[in-house]
């Protein structure tokens, strides 16, 4: 079926076209109708978790076949809910944004961005098959995968693609082609949604052999001609819309200055806008979300793209006289909040709705969206009745977002009286959740009002080393693992029959402590130096977390996707956080019990439990870290006085929460640095604090992390290279540190000879007497098959490093 044909203005505030202070697209050109209510993206896991479930069949060795026809069906079935919830299919209102693993490796893949180490997954028609295109994302043989690092600041990872001077750039793949022509096929007209150019390079890293001074922006034109190229397959194929996210445009704090971004923005955009040679290309919906554009604003105004998407969620509404710039596009108001879990303000959007409309003024024509992909929401609150009724009312997981959408727009269409029951519905609801018992608990407020400076506050850092030096015979460069272990069947069985109660809880903790005995022993056997239970009691690190704590519930179906097939639930906080009894204790103390070696014990920090959960939006987040920070603070001090005395307080989401103006950053560290130190400081001099970054460019919060005051720090270093080593050895960091030498991210077992040269790197930066051995992450994800020859060659790594540090000295 063709896509259906330009539709003039239905009744609404204005034309979907026509005169105005922004540029004109064109004389001969008409612009498409664009839908009054539409979202940026939707979950593409499937409710059950479909996508993941097919995708580790066909890893397990599974027929191709079937990999495409789990997915082909997961698309349909989306494009059938959206529509089923009043989103209209025949009018671009449906969102085309599937990836079978990583958005950003889809768009690599499309432009045919393939490192030379892959070359020969790409075929003679310039496509990469489902076995290259899973290489790039997890490795084969001795072939490393692209990098992996945070969505801008969020839990959600994408794979980095490698630029240089002669990576190819071209139109290669017509998949975003084949997904639209596919909907068509069954009488639906879709938008394609893939990254905008310059965001898609500003994520890139230059390839390994690009010269000093090489960045991917330099490839701007290459990458805008093979845009060029697929915009007018999309057109020939019947497109009317397409697209293009620039989130990247929110953010200052990229590696190159600022008004290059913008610059980048102007050329891309008049190149791919302002081109009508080709008027066959869909009109360009410009999508930004996580931020406000600020001063790519005016840039934006002044191109040629037909409708340009705001995020008003963020921040507060642009100036009046930036938001005239953009009469003569649809402005797209995100004014559903696509990154939290809490029903949105209906009245306050409609209002902000309304002054979007004024500030444009007569004949502008306003849409109304999310602030970003749904992406990060789950599907659908109505299937949590664990939740219970009453905290349900508070909550709108993406399916309960879409219909907030409809209604905004028919708000803005047909006014405020026209849905005047659903307004009254969400005040009601707001009015519940405020006087709920728990949402304020006095003693929490009042124990945080009598912290004192003295509370964040430690022995010097070598009063400390000499305390835990005497208190630990541990080796030079130590080794250790993250935490966890692999999470085995037997594990899940027992937790599956505890919660359908065809296990008591005696014989679930009699199941975890022979699991922790056998993680004990094997990493005896491993001849690792401190220990680790392996968590197997825990179902995730922040989710085990927030079942103990008050003012959090978790729920049941509620998955997002955080990178390929790895799958969390993040839980609700949603009042006063307070700790009833001990969480961790009793596990990493039975493990304790077996071993002559030290054991860690483990915690999630404060930082990272609001990154991973949908946090409160009633007060501040500096607030609430605080309450969290305190909760744990009572947690190490039991960890400490049952003797255990090492304690890991793991951060992996420090990076992460960093804003994206470099104007906002000493705010954020202002709260989430003491959070951190205030959970910590109650640590005698001899128990020594380490705490753990993943995936979170180390280099860009080392001083933050310095001032964090942790004894030892492990981070994410294998994947990248040991990229993050100049910037440890130019900083002079003074205390210990653990650079990942095994990246637990890929199922590949890293040699002997490989860890070997990645410690030798780490010992030519860094004194070795600083340097522990470790992962990049915690096991939970890995094989045994994987994880013991991984670890043997880890251990064999160190000390062989070890030996030859001995013999030079």
């Amino acid at each position: 079926m063709a896509a259906s044909p330009p539709r003039a203005a239905g009744p609404g505030p204005g034309p979907s076209t026509g005169p105005g202070p922004g540029p004109s697209p064109g004389p001969d050109r008409t612009v498409p109708w664009f839908p009054d209510a539409t979202i940026l993206g939707y979950p593409r896991i499937g409710p059950n978790r479909e996508l993941k479930k097919a995708l580790e069949r066909y890893w397990a060795g599974g027929e191709l076949d079937d990999l495409e026809a789990a997915l082909e069906s997961l698309r349909r079935a989306t494009r059938a809910r959206l529509a089923a919830l009043g989103l209209p299919d025949d009018d671009a209102a449906i969102p085309s944004d599937f990836s079978a693993y990583d958005h950003v490796l889809d768009a690599a893949v499309t432009l045919g961005a393939i490192p030379p180490r892959f070359a020969d997954v790409v075929g003679d028609d310039g496509r990469v098959g489902a076995e290259g295109y899973f290489a790039l994302a997890r490795g084969d043989g001795e072939r490393p995968p692209l990098e992996m690092t945070k969505w801008l600041d969020t839990n959600y990872h994408y794979l980095v693609p490698e630029i240089g001077p002669e990576t190819p750039l071209r139109f290669a793949d017509d998949r975003v082609v084949r997904e639209f022509l596919e909907a068509a096929a069954d009488g639906a007209t879709t938008r394609p949604a893939l990254v905008g150019p310059v965001t898609f390079l500003l994520l890139s890293k230059p390839a390994a052999d690009a010269p000093a001074g090489f960045h991917p922006l330099d490839r701007l034109d290459d990458a805008v001609a093979a845009y060029a190229d697929l915009l007018h397959a999309l057109g020939l194929a019947g497109a009317p819309w397409v697209q293009l996210d620039e989130p990247g445009l929110v953010s200052d704090t990229w590696d190159v200055p600022r008004d290059r971004v913008l610059a980048a923005t102007t050329r891309a955009y008049g190149a791919l806008a302002g081109d009508l040679t080709r008027p066959e290309r869909p009109a360009i919906f410009l999508a930004t979300g996580y931020g406000a554009l600020g001063d790519a604003l005016p840039v934006l105004a002044a191109s040629a793209v037909e409708a340009v998407g705001l995020d008003l969620v963020s921040r507060a509404l642009p100036p009046t006289p930036e938001l005239a710039a953009l009469a003569g596009k649809v402005v797209v108001a995100g004014v559903v909040d696509g990154r939290n879990v809490w029903r949105t303000d209906l009245e306050t959007a409609v209002r902000t709705l309304r002054q979007v409309q004024d500030g444009l003024g007569p004949g502008a024509r306003v849409a109304v969206t999310t602030s970003t992909s749904l992406l990060h929401v789950p599907h659908d609150v109505d299937r949590e009745k664990r939740l219970g009724k009453r905290l349900r009312r508070w909550l709108a997981f993406a399916d309960q977002k879409v219909g907030e959408v409809l209604t905004l727009a028919q708000a803005l269409v047909d006014g405020p009286e026209s849905v005047g029951a659903e307004l009254a519905e969400d005040a009601a609801a707001r009015t519940d959740r405020r006087g709920y018992p728990g949402v304020r608990v006095a003693a929490v407020r009042d124990a945080v009002a009598a912290l004192t400076e003295a509370d964040l506050t430690r022995a010097p850092y070598p009063e400390r080393q000499a305390a835990q030096a005497a208190r630990f015979d541990l080796p030079l460069l130590p080794t250790t693992t993250i935490g966890s272990f692999p999470q085995t069947r037997a594990i899940r069985r027992a937790r599956t029959a505890l919660r359908r109660g065809e296990l008591d809880q005696d014989g679930y903790e009699a199941v975890m402590r022979e699991e922790i005995e056998q993680v004990v022993r094997l990493q005896e056997r491993l001849g690792l130096d401190v220990l680790v239970h392996g968590e197997p009691e825990r179902n995730d690190m922040v989710q085990y977390f927030a079942e103990l704590l008050d003012g959090f519930a978790t729920t049941e179906h509620g998955w997002v996707q955080s990178y390929g097939s790895r799958c969390t639930r993040p839980p609700v906080l949603w009042g006063d956080v307070g700790r009833p009894a001990p969480m961790t204790v009793r596990w990493v103390g039975h493990a304790a019990s077996l071993t002559d070696k030290p054991v860690k014990g483990m915690i999630t920090g404060p930082v990272t439990t609001l990154a991973w959960s949908f946090v409160r939006d009633d007060q501040p987040l500096a607030d609430t870290a605080t309450q969290l920070a305190l909760a744990l603070r009572q947690e190490v001090a039991d960890l400490q006085t049952a003797g255990i005395g090492i304690i890991q307080v793991d951060e992996p989401a420090l990076r992460e929460l960093v804003p994206l103006r470099r104007a906002d950053k000493e705010a954020y560290l202002a709260w989430s640095v003491p959070a951190f130190k205030l959970a910590t400081a109650v640590a005698a001099p001899d128990t020594q604090i380490h705490t753990h970054l993943c995936y979170s460019e180390f280099a860009v919060v080392l001083d933050a992390i310095d001032h964090l005051d942790a004894d030892v720090t492990s981070i994410e270093a294998a994947r990248s290279g040991m990229e993050i080593l100049p910037a440890i050895h130019d900083r002079g960091f003074e205390r210990a540190i653990g650079p990942g030498v095994y990246d637990i991210h890929s199922p590949r077992v890293p040699s002997v000879e490989a860890i070997t040269d990645q410690l030798a790197a780490a010992v030519a930066a860094i004194p070795a007497r600083q340097l522990w051995v470790n992962p990049d992450c915690g096991l939970k994800t890995r094989r045994y098959e994987e994880v013991v020859p991984a670890l043997t060659n880890l251990v064999a790594a160190a000390r062989a490093v070890r030996g030859s540090r001995a013999t030079s000295r």
